[in-house]
């Protein structure tokens, strides 16, 4: 027990000893490889159960995985005086993640990961529409290079609609005002607080959906639901953590491995290649994504000398 105590302080110690931007870089790699992992496990899953049901099943083992943080806190995580705010958040979140888990279901990994990518550009619509704030020419130019990337990849006009890729978009609009409202939150609240009351509200919000659909589980997908779970939360707490630990500017530019993961993973597991296009959107999304938060930090600074 001695041992493991002092192995447990080692590794604590040289955690902490770690500069903020090392510890958000690995934190946001960590919930890449987790997210990808996710992706993976429902679309596998899809074959069997529907995604609704899927998305309460993550929801659940992924509450009961913070199960332990929560009961060590003798429930101080969830002391918060915006319930309202999480509860939108919670809906607002519920809706993108059905939206999300459908578009896995019949769209390659690559390609839902590549649209995903549009959610910062949404968040940067969204800042201008409800927190009111003024771009100039750059970030505009950066909104429309991200939806003509966007429509590299959706080729509207030359290939068949895909139903599943526009799911995905509207997933990432509606997870980009789930991020404004995580913003908020962020500035009263712990990540894990908020990670806390996002399951509790998920949960809930997604009990009517999973009924609707219900479908008899058999042992192993019970296992790989219990995988969702946990790799999900992991995910959630690494980069809701990771963007505490540092500026978002030096660890957003590592989420672009995701698309790798999901490419490396949907080639592995469903014989899924992604074509040139969805590539070369993915970068062009990705890229102004980037640019228009390493505005807005331009911007925060020069605001802080003024």
């Amino acid at each position: 027990m001695d041992s493991r105590f002092a192995f447990k302080q080692h590794l604590v110690s040289s955690w902490h000893r770690q500069s903020g931007v090392i510890r958000g870089i690995f934190l946001m790699c960590l919930a890449t490889i987790a997210f990808a992992i996710m992706h993976a496990l429902v679309r596998y899953v899809s074959s069997d159960l529907h995604p609704f049901q899927i998305a309460f099943f993550r929801n659940v083992f992924g509450l009961l995985f913070l199960a332990p943080l929560i009961i060590q806190s003798r429930f101080e995580l969830f002391r918060s005086r915006r319930i309202g705010l999480h509860a939108i958040r919670g809906l607002v979140n519920i809706a993108a993640m059905l939206m999300f888990f459908m578009a896995l279901s019949m769209t390659p990994l690559a390609k839902v990961t590549a649209l995903s990518f549009t959610a910062p550009i949404f968040m940067a619509i969204l800042s201008i529409l409800v927190l009111g704030e003024r771009f100039r020419f750059h970030r505009w130019f950066a909104i429309f290079a991200g939806f003509v990337g966007m429509l590299i990849v959706l080729r509207p006009g030359i290939v068949a609609n895909d139903i599943g890729a526009m799911l995905a978009v509207g997933s990432a609009a509606l997870w980009a005002f789930a991020m404004l409202l995580i913003k908020l939150l962020s500035r009263t609240d712990s990540s894990v607080t908020i990670v806390a009351w996002m399951g509790i509200f998920l949960c809930v919000f997604s009990i009517g959906p999973a009924l609707w659909v219900w479908q008899p589980l058999t042992s192993e997908t019970l296992i790989l639901l219990t995988f969702i779970g946990l790799s999900g939360s992991i995910a959630q707490i690494s980069l809701s953590q990771s963007l505490k630990e540092t500026d978002p500017t030096a660890v957003m530019p590592f989420d672009y491995l995701k698309i790798i993961w999901t490419a490396l993973l949907g080639y592995w597991l469903f014989s899924e290649t992604p074509d040139v296009y969805t590539w070369l959107g993915a970068t062009v999304i990705f890229s102004s994504g980037l640019y228009i938060a390493l505005r807005e930090k331009r911007s925060a600074k020069h605001m802080e000398t003024v």
